[in-house]
């Protein structure tokens, strides 16, 4: 797809090899047990699929709806479950699968409302961070890349449910800039 607003920020290749080389570390921070994947919809889907595929044993797998609601591109900060979870967590180690970290309203909500839910262990898997866009703090322990704080898309990621079958992530240029 040729589009003059995009500018390749991480090919796919690169993409693929990081997603290869997290799954060894996940598979060996986590041996046995119960592990479940909670993908967070809908961005999140391209990076589970990738993951689970990347990993040397077996896992479960859920999906969660998230939404954020405020107006233009900043949040209001009030957060509501639009897909819940069809499995118990309740003594399971438990990993969030998130395309991308930024203001981190989100993940700090969804992080507090599944420890209620008695993991035994709840970590966050993401593929891309913003650290300096973050409002409320998130622990991430696997991240695939850190990013600038640029408006990005592809593998997932969308503008207006666009651009989300990108193989590679792309700044969308003119899009997103600082208010």
């Amino acid at each position: 797809m040729t589009d003059p607003k995009l500018r390749v920020l991480l090919s796919s290749a690169k993409i693929q090899a990081r997603i290869r080389e997290m799954g060894e570390t996940i598979s060996r921070d986590y041996p046995a047990g119960n592990l479940h994947f909670i993908c967070i919809l809908k961005g999140a889907c391209f990076f589970l699929t990738d993951l689970a595929r990347a990993m040397k044993r077996d896992v479960f797998v859920d999906f969660m709806g998230i939404s954020t609601y405020g107006k233009g591109k900043s949040s209001s900060g009030e957060v509501k479950v639009t897909k819940d979870l069809d499995i118990s967590l309740e003594g399971a180690d438990v990993l969030v699968v998130e395309d991308i970290v930024d203001s981190g309203i989100t993940l700090n909500y969804l992080i507090h409302m599944l420890e209620q839910r008695k993991p035994k262990s709840l970590r966050i898997a993401a593929l891309l961070d913003k650290p300096e866009r973050r409002l409320r703090p998130v622990p991430v322990s696997y991240v695939g890349f850190q990013i600038p704080d640029q408006f990005v898309v592809g593998y997932g990621l969308d503008y207006a449910e666009k651009y989300r079958n990108l193989d590679d992530i792309c700044v969308l240029e003119g899009v997103g800039e600082k208010e």
